[in-house]
């Protein structure tokens, strides 16, 4: 029987998850939800507030895990990320970043994945 898109997403989630917090990476909350949209995994990495986005990649011949963020979603990440650190976010002063892992015949960490300018 096929895996559903959802729950092929979720393994890739744990797997991600799982690779970063053999990192040091501790994880703050997962699938944080808000009306301006979805972030996958909310870790801290020391002093920083890392926002990860997930990407399964169940097809090599197309785009990397990176390639296929689009200047749209960077900025729906970047209103969520916003939101979340203006109502739920730590008191401390905290750095920020966006990562992404990539999800396919392994797995691909890109810290620092992509900035605001």
């Amino acid at each position: 029987m096929a895996m559903t898109t959802t729950a092929a997403g979720s393994l890739a989630e744990d797997q991600a998850l799982g690779f970063l917090e053999a990192r040091g990476m501790k994880l703050i909350t997962r699938n944080f939800r808000c009306k301006m949209g979805e972030i996958d995994l909310i870790m801290q990495h020391e002093n920083t507030i890392v926002f990860v986005e997930v990407r399964l990649r169940q097809s090599a011949g197309y785009h990397t895990g990176a390639e296929s963020i689009t200047s749209r979603k960077i900025s729906r990440l970047a209103r969520t990320a916003e939101y979340y650190l203006l109502g739920y976010g730590p008191e401390a002063d905290h750095e920020c970043r966006f990562d992404v892992v990539s999800i396919g015949n392994s797995i691909d960490w890109i810290p620092d994945a992509f900035n605001l300018d």
